[in-house]
């Protein structure tokens, strides 16, 4: 049998593909992108089907990196030092008393059922950290506004920064109890605010660099100065042993200060993130160690259940106790639910430092990560609808066309790209309305706004005509106008689909020519029209599509040559 040994680009390809697919999929069961990308990694990774070469999976690391530290980038951008003194006055109390919580919770928690004290603090201390990647990406993709996509975001920040010092000082800690600590403490402290400043200035240094060169260079050549430094940065971090994560984020502050073109920014660098964060999670996913979950055994589970208690019990105390809306106090906790980056990067940390104690941290997180990578993304999801902060185009799944229709407009493109086209007199007298109708019932106008979106989900088209009892069209309702709607489940339990109809601007009967629609497809930019009865009460019979009747013109032409 001829052996076949894939290649890291075959790799690359294998990974994107069958992202796309999935990702297709998951609009099809409503699960957020992340989980479907870490899904299939998982699939593909030596614990399932082994399709993906384990030496391959190494040699992803600098993506990797670079994946988190444009995410990090992204997510620094957002805050300005206004809007840092606005969210800080409502959100800094909250997430102290949610770290600690978090950390008290984890660690008496596991030493309740036995574990270790020095193994329970510093799992304690990891605990705290959320990871960054999965939590933005969510709720980028989901396009979310409002207090708790806000806080959230500035949570994500304070977890990993104090997740960093917190747990540094816990391991010199546990090292100076077991007389393990070569150094002076006061030396290892000192390298570690070391540490710190450094990464700091370098993301100070990074963000001027960039505000600088972005506001001197033409548009078209940022993506190349972002990449640059980006890269640089990134290595020189590497090298000196510095935390990474920090620097970026400082690297985004000081963007968001010092440049008025940082929206722009953001979005020149956005063509490269959807990209890396495919390959990030779909990598990721190859990582998620299942045997190591199961090994993890009872000290896992009760790691597990403690930290998701931890997050919302301490958002819940921190909010209720400085007065934020009752969204925030139920469903800003398990948006923080997503742990990996900067817990695994840490236990690997200790690992090197003392293997003993580091390979059982690391046991731990890897088992645990399984879980929290794969429901953090669905948590945040269901608190991004609950709280009506995600666009209602990116809470349903709609689609205007199918595999086949696709496949027939491809077609008829090729034979207009041949310069097989025609005019609309090609279309004979005798083919009307009622051959190229398509039968719909519409919506009543009484449906309420669940019924409405249920509707959407199982159409094609992008225009819904509304009718009232006698089966009359009243309206339409538009989808590229209905997208933009918040679904706020406090609205839009009045809401009827009448208050979303827009004035009917064109309507067809079944006897007319099809010519008719031709011609009136040439000043419209809905993508049916809906036909009704001549005779009173003009009942709707259906709707006509555009791509119908462009089809119906190609292969009338077609026959004639």
């Amino acid at each position: 049998m001829l052996e076949f040994d894939l290649h890291i680009a075959s790799t690359i390809g294998l990974l994107l593909g069958v992202c796309l697919a999935a990702g297709m999929l998951a609009d099809l069961l409503h699960l957020p992108k992340v989980t479907a990308f870490l899904m299939v990694g998982l699939l593909v990774g030596p614990f399932a089907l082994d399709v993906i070469p384990e030496g391959h999976v190494h040699l992803f690391g600098p993506v990797l990196k670079m994946a988190m530290a444009v995410v990090l980038f992204n997510l620094g951008c957002e805050f300005t030092f206004t809007k840092v003194k606005r969210i800080a006055a409502h959100c800094l109390a909250v997430s102290a008393i949610e770290i600690g919580v978090t950390a008290a919770l984890v660690t008496f928690g596991l030493l309740a059922f036995g574990t270790a004290l020095d193994l329970a603090v510093l799992l304690g201390c990891l605990a705290i950290a959320t990871a960054p990647a999965t939590t933005i990406l969510v709720l980028k993709e989901f396009r979310s506004e409002g207090p708790v996509t806000e806080s959230t975001g500035f949570l994500v920040a304070m977890n990993n920064f104090a997740c960093i010092v917190v747990f540094e000082l816990a391991f010199l800690a546990v090292q100076l109890v077991q007389g393990k600590l070569d150094v002076p403490l006061g030396e290892q402290v000192g390298r570690l605010l070391q540490d710190i400043a450094g990464s700091m200035a370098l993301g100070i240094a990074a963000g001027l660099v960039v505000s600088y060169g972005c506001g001197l260079l033409r548009m078209t050549r940022w993506l190349v100065l972002l990449v640059a430094t980006t890269t640089f940065l990134l290595g020189v971090c590497e090298s000196l042993g510095i935390p990474y994560m920090l620097t970026f984020l400082v690297m985004g502050v000081t963007v968001a200060n010092t440049s008025d073109k940082k929206g722009m920014i953001v979005d020149e660098l956005d063509h490269l993130t959807g990209l890396l964060s495919v390959l990030f999670f779909s990598v990721h996913g190859t990582e998620l160690d299942v045997p190591a979950f199961l090994a993890a055994g009872m000290i896992g589970a009760v790691y597990v259940v403690c930290r998701l208690a931890g997050k919302w019990l301490g958002v819940y105390v921190g909010a209720r106790a400085t007065g934020q809306s009752i969204e925030v106090r139920h469903w800003l906790g398990s948006c923080l639910f997503a742990q990996a980056g900067a817990a695994i990067a840490l236990s690997t940390i200790a690992a090197r430092r003392d293997p003993e104690l580091g390979v059982r941290l690391q046991n731990i997180i890897l088992g645990s990560v399984v879980v929290f990578e794969i429901i953090g993304p669905l948590f945040i999801r269901q608190a991004l609808l609950r709280t009506g902060e995600v666009p209602l185009a990116q809470a349903i799944h709609h689609t205007s066309n199918t595999p086949l229709g696709q496949l027939r407009a491809l077609g008829d493109r090729f034979v207009t790209a041949l310069g097989r086209t025609t005019t609309s007199g090609s279309l004979a007298s005798n083919l009307t309305i009622k051959d190229l109708l398509r039968k719909t019932k519409g919506i009543p106008q009484s449906a309420p706004f669940d019924e409405v979106v249920s509707h959407i989900e199982h159409s094609h088209n992008n225009t819904y005509p509304v009718v009232d009892e006698r089966m009359s069209v009243v309206g339409v309702i538009r989808y590229p106008l209905l997208s933009n709607v918040m679904f706020d489940e406090s609205v839009t339990q009045l809401v009827r689909a009448e208050d979303l109809a827009t004035d009917v601007t064109t309507l067809l009967h079944a006897d007319d020519p099809a010519v008719h629609a031709y011609e009136l497809f040439q000043n419209e930019t809905d993508d049916c029209i809906p036909v009704v009865a001549r005779e009173a009460p003009h009942e709707l019979l259906g709707v006509v599509r555009r791509s119908d009747v462009m089809h119906a013109l190609i292969m009338k032409h077609r026959r004639k040559s």
